[in-house]
């Protein structure tokens, strides 16, 4: 039976491996400049991307063609088993405590989930865990159990220490202390309830006097609704005057009774009333944008790229006047390219009829009215002035980052005066326990260009906070599939 199960299901499975190290490292050739770049791009990896991309290539090969070797087919499955172990806890080790997620895995590899590829790992693991124990069974009939898995089991624990030990070692995971203090507010959220979405999938497309409306990555088309207090939910579909465009990126905003489909890829901007779900063109062809805010009925705030250089610029555009485009090339500054460098968030302030646009990479806030003429240049409370980024650009003119981006500002929203920002960075004497599970949130005076003070927001398990939206003294935010309404104490923001 043993030589039976040795010669059918160890083959198999030596096959099977084999052909997944094959496919993965002739991928991986077949672009190698941007496999060397997102493993530039690796939290754990981007010390030793160089030799690492060349030696996981080698490896990869050998250990398949050792497979197909009776002669070395069992020191191939050995060699299996500790690659598969060290990419399963890579995974995980990423998944759960990186910030920045990117895949360097080739080919048909890098179109899976974070989730499934973790799965897909762990079965291989398991298979050839398998495999290993089954040869060594008919090779060494008078081991135990125990005596058989101990050997696997080295390997699998020298692996995993040695990724670990990278994992340690990684100054773009672990949170290290900057040169600020934070001050938190004392008892800042005094009541916080949730509702249950059902998906992740989606994203604040706007609030009012009277509900709160999400949209959907998933279902671009449907609008939900939720009263304030997150106790009544309506779903309604949005139905468009001309839909044959190739959309990539349909997203709704809703605001002053109107709601506003839109996608800068096309580039397209529908608009409609609340309670009538038939969306008109409102503007077509007018721009290109990654980013849209409304200011008025016919008014929106844009963030597009230049025709000369491509650098990320601000527009401002205006369907009752002609030319109906304005472009403001200066408000935002370049340091290194003008793109990865000057990303960033386009907010809109309704109350007080001011933009807000915040940069990921560096401590600046820019405030605006409505005319696009800048206000106010401030900074968040830390240190961070110049952009920490490495930009690789590939042979068929694509951008890259060429190392993990350090990011400064997560996720922010404007709302009266104040703007709440989701901070990348670790402040003096701070918690790594609660760095590790929960959500930082910066508040600044946006009037008087000052930092006001900073509270926690709890991690959904290893899910982290996807949007935020503020309403009055109510702070709304998406983590995983719940929806969490925060009530501030009377007086915090006075």
């Amino acid at each position: 039976m043993t030589g039976f199960v040795k010669k059918y299901f160890v083959k198999t499975v030596s096959i099977l491996l084999a052909l997944l190290f094959i496919y993965a490292a002739m991928s991986k050739l077949l672009d190698f400049e941007n496999f060397q770049v997102q493993l530039a791009q690796s939290p754990l990896l981007s010390a030793y991307a160089g030799i690492i991309s060349y030696s996981i290539i080698i490896i990869e090969i050998i250990v398949a063609i050792s497979l197909f070797i009776p002669y070395t087919n069992r020191y191939g499955l050995y060699a299996s088993l500790g690659l598969m172990s060290a990419f399963t806890i890579y995974i995980y080790l990423i998944i759960n405590y990186s910030d920045f997620i990117p895949c360097s895995c080739g080919g048909i590899l890098e179109k899976m989930s974070w989730t499934q590829h973790l799965i897909f790992n762990l079965f291989f693991v398991v298979l050839t865990l398998t495999a290993i124990i089954c040869v060594d069974r008919h090779d060494y009939p008078q081991y135990n159990f125990f005596k058989l898995i101990i050997a696997p089991c080295i390997i699998i624990f020298i692996s995993c220490f040695t990724v670990l030990a990278l994992f340690l070692r990684s100054e773009y995971i672990i949170k290290k202390e900057n040169n600020f203090t934070r001050r938190f507010l004392l008892n800042p959220i005094i009541r916080e309830k949730k509702f249950i979405t059902g998906s992740e999938s989606y994203y604040f497309a706007g609030v009012d006097n009277i509900r709160i409306y999400l949209g959907s990555v998933s279902a671009p088309l449907w609008l939900t609704s939720l009263d304030l207090n997150l106790e009544d939910s309506i779903s309604v579909r949005l139905y468009l005057d001309r839909s044959d465009y190739p959309f990539r990126n349909l997203q709704v905003q809703v605001t002053g009774g109107c709601y506003y489909l839109y996608d800068g890829s096309v580039p397209i901007i529908y608009r409609g009333n609340i309670g009538n779900w038939q969306a008109s063109t409102v503007s077509r062809a007018d721009a290109y944008f990654t980013q849209m805010t409304v200011l008025d009925t016919n008014e929106f705030g844009l963030r597009s790229q230049s025709r000369k250089n491509k650098q990320y610029i601000l527009a401002k555009l205006k369907l009752n006047t002609a030319p109906r485009l304005s472009v403001y090339e200066n408000i935002l500054q370049k340091q290194i390219d003008g793109v990865f460098d000057s990303d960033g968030w386009l907010l809109s302030d309704r109350m007080l009829n001011q933009l807000i646009y915040i940069y990921g990479y560096r401590n600046q806030i820019i405030r605006m009215d409505y005319a696009m003429n800048v206000l106010d240049r401030f900074h968040t409370i830390d240190t961070i002035s110049q952009v920490r980024i490495s930009v690789a650009k590939l042979s068929d003119g694509r951008h890259k980052m060429k190392a993990p981006p350090f990011r400064v500002n997560k996720i922010a929203c404007a709302n009266g005066n104040y703007l709440y920002n989701e901070s990348n960075l670790k402040g003096k004497h701070e918690s790594s326990s609660a760095w590790r599970n929960s959500a930082i949130i910066d508040i600044y005076s946006t009037q008087k260009r000052e930092y006001v003070g900073s509270f926690y927001i709890k991690n959904n398990k290893n899910q982290k906070i996807r949007g935020m939206i503020a309403k009055d003294k109510f702070l709304y935010v998406l983590i995983g599939n719940e929806l969490r309404r925060l009530q501030f104490r009377d007086g915090l923001l006075d």
